[in-house]
């Protein structure tokens, strides 16, 4: 049997997914919601922080409850890694137009507001491991956040790794400020003489961190998806390592399999 608090959840959720309330409505104060129900303060405010942890309502401070607004859905597949190389060799021009996040969310470019950091930093054991080269290595750390103008928060936290002498041929590749590069990694090892023959991604799950959550702004029980996206060269050799942590409120990951006629 239901408890009192989530009869009060399911009666106020029905209000929501039936639009009677709708995306930026404020609930009833907590107040009338004990008049509405006929229960307990405590009885409301459990039931609000199950829609709170369901991420339908956020509560604003000094001003209420309020029903979440949904946020831009990103649709990633694994087809978007052969769009990119294909675009990897087309001119500027076309390159510019658009990239791999107005692909995954259907927005365009005007939409999007982007920054990158880059940092020098030292390979360390795990790191040594995974590109096959000495402990201490040289990499050029790369650290992304794309957000849609309209929202607050990133769509994604992306942390990218190369090994800067295989890219140090062509200076602009060190250069923060050459960002977004049109074409996205893919051309930018193109420029230096590198193919990218696959993509290896590999796929967990987790509660975010204190830092991840406010970052994100993560509905209460959301949990992350942590990517790691490995690319390999027509040799064989790791040329770039991306982890990317997806909120998974608003990540919907597509993976298609194509398989060999008999």
């Amino acid at each position: 049997m239901a408890k009192v608090y989530e009869r009060i959840a399911d009666d106020l959720r029905r209000l929501i997914r039936a639009g009677e309330l709708k995306p930026g409505d404020r609930l009833p104060a907590e107040t009338t919601l004990v008049d509405q129900y006929g229960k307990s303060l405590p009885t409301v405010r459990q039931a609000l922080a199950l829609l709170q942890a369901e991420g339908l309502i956020e509560k604003q401070h000094g001003r209420g409850n309020f029903v979440r607004r949904p946020r831009k859905l990103v649709q990633r597949s694994n087809d978007r890694h052969q769009w990119e190389k294909d675009r990897a060799r087309e001119p500027l021009e076309h390159r510019a137009q658009t990239g791999a996040t107005e692909r995954d969310t259907g927005l365009q470019l005007d939409d999007l507001v982007f920054s990158a950091k880059y940092r020098e930093t030292a390979a360390d054991a795990g790191m040594a491991t995974a590109f096959d080269v000495p402990e201490g290595t040289a990499l050029l750390e790369r650290t992304y956040r794309t957000r849609y103008r309209a929202e607050p928060a990133p769509f994604n936290l992306t942390r990218s790794y190369l090994v800067r002498d295989v890219i140090a041929g062509n200076p602009e590749l060190l250069d923060e400020t050459k960002e977004p590069w049109p074409g996205g990694t893919m051309n930018q090892l193109h420029t230096v003489g590198i193919e990218v023959d696959r993509v290896v991604e590999s796929v967990t799950a987790r509660p975010p961190t204190a830092e991840e959550s406010e970052e994100l702004d993560l509905p209460p029980g959301t949990a992350v998806v942590i990517l790691r996206k490995t690319s390999y060269d027509t040799d064989g050799r790791v040329v770039d390592i991306a982890d990317v942590t997806l909120p998974g409120d608003r990540t919907e990951l597509t993976f298609t399999t194509r398989l060999e006629r008999w």
